[in-house]
């Protein structure tokens, strides 16, 4: 059971009527395969995570900077991995997925990614689907295809840096419209395409980041309205849509005029560098096939392969629903540690915003590295922090530097403001 404190050495070597190096050495690799931790003067646990980099240095700082999934013993990964790959072996080969292949993924590998968006995009079909190597290479596409240079996108005024680094390398100019709780607002985006004249909006209306802003049904139409009468095309970001079960995209309500991009990167695992984007019409797939053929040439096969594998099979519903669940866990953690603070935040979400002034945020990334407004700010933009819970290895690694956190806040003689 995760956390569950293991024997010793000595007495395990006992039981079991080993030697005593064979048990250490089985404990090591263990540590090193990321299923136990070893606490000084404590003993030795069962992990909470396999999430581990061999790579990184041991340094005293906590890094909440990154916002990704938390790895949960529960999702498996390690070894629904290997079985995936298994699978794949068994009914194709690995060499079957060494060539070139498609651009825009094998017609197999659509199939199978619209049945599994159905359930939340239902008139998802195979002639509007691309299958692209993240949501970021599916943005910039968009862009290339849709925008010129000097043009305008309309944005949140916090918005993904990814949109920030496109726009500056296709020379295009981004405006921030306002946002409240549950994201952009209708009037404001009317306002802002009334005067701009954009041609895209860029959105990401379930688990924003960094504010984590998620919209309700009303707001979504009101949003789609707003588009839709001011001739724009929207490209939605829709990272965290997975975590979200039941909440219908944007790009549902206009599929005429929207990209929906689709990513497993934030509900299964980074380095799956699988995201399926829903394009207006076959005419806008082939544009995009064509796109990302000139850039990337086409998704890695071997990883399309086993994302369909995990469609298929179920298997990526059971890693998304323990992702989740851990996610869960970890925003009551914050709960109970940042009480009496403010913060926004979602209950599946892996990262929370805090309204936070400069010198609050200064004497906290000393001790806990954590990403500022800045990064995200699209024009004057309220102050704050995004603090990624899925980066901690463990709940207890959390709850170190949620605990810092709390201290840093409170003991600020600025009171934090809320958004």
């Amino acid at each position: 059971m995760r956390g569950q404190r293991l024997p010793t050495h000595r007495s395990l070597a006992k039981a079991l009527g080993v030697d005593l190096t064979t048990v250490t050495r089985a404990y090591g690799e263990a540590r090193r395969r990321g299923l136990v931790d070893a606490r000084v003067g404590q003993g030795t646990f069962v992990s909470e995570t396999t999430a581990r980099n061999k790579h990184a240095p041991v340094v005293t700082k906590i890094d909440l900077s990154m916002n990704i999934p938390p790895q949960p013993v529960e999702a498996n990964l390690d070894l629904r991995i290997a079985h995936g790959l298994k699978a794949i072996q068994d009914d194709y080969g690995f060499s079957a997925f060494l060539n070139y292949q498609r651009a825009g993924g094998a017609l197999t590998d659509t199939a199978a990614a619209v049945k599994w968006l159905r359930k939340r995009v239902p008139q998802a079909d195979t002639a509007r689907l691309v299958i692209a190597p993240g949501n970021q290479s599916i943005v910039f596409n968009a862009l290339l295809a849709l925008t010129s240079r000097g043009d305008t996108v309309v944005t949140e005024v916090l918005t993904f840096p990814g949109i920030k680094a496109a726009a500056a390398q296709l020379g295009l100019r981004l405006a921030g419209v306002p946002m409240d709780g549950e994201g952009i607002m209708p009037e404001a985006l009317a306002k802002a395409c009334k005067t701009h004249k954009p041609k895209i909006v860029y959105l990401t209306p379930t688990q924003h980041n960094p504010t984590t802003a998620t919209m309700g049904a009303a707001r979504r139409a009101a949003v789609a309205d707003v588009i839709r009468r001011s001739g724009a095309i929207l490209i939605e970001d829709d990272a965290y849509g997975a975590l979200e079960p039941g909440v219908v995209p944007i790009a549902a309500l206009i599929p005429e005029r929207a990209y929906l991009a689709v990513g497993l990167a934030k509900c299964i695992a980074p380095a799956l560098r699988v995201s399926y984007a829903l394009v207006p019409d076959e005419a806008a797939a082939a544009a995009m096939r064509g796109a990302l053929q000139a850039t990337v040439l086409m998704p890695p096969p071997l990883m399309v392969a086993l994302a369909t594998q995990w469609l298929q099979s179920g298997v990526a519903d059971k890693i998304i629903q323990a992702i989740r669940a851990e996610s869960r866990g970890r925003q009551a953690l914050a709960a109970r540690i940042l009480k009496g603070i403010p913060y926004a935040s979602q209950p599946h979400a892996h990262h929370i915003w805090l309204p936070m002034p400069a010198p609050v945020y200064g004497a906290l990334h000393r001790g806990l590295a954590v990403v500022s407004d800045e990064v995200f700010a699209v024009g004057a933009a309220p102050s704050g922090v995004r603090v990624c819970l899925g980066a901690a290895r463990s709940r207890d690694e959390l709850a170190q530097a949620l605990e810092f956190l709390a201290e840093t806040a409170r003991n600020s003689n600025r009171p934090m403001p809320v958004v």
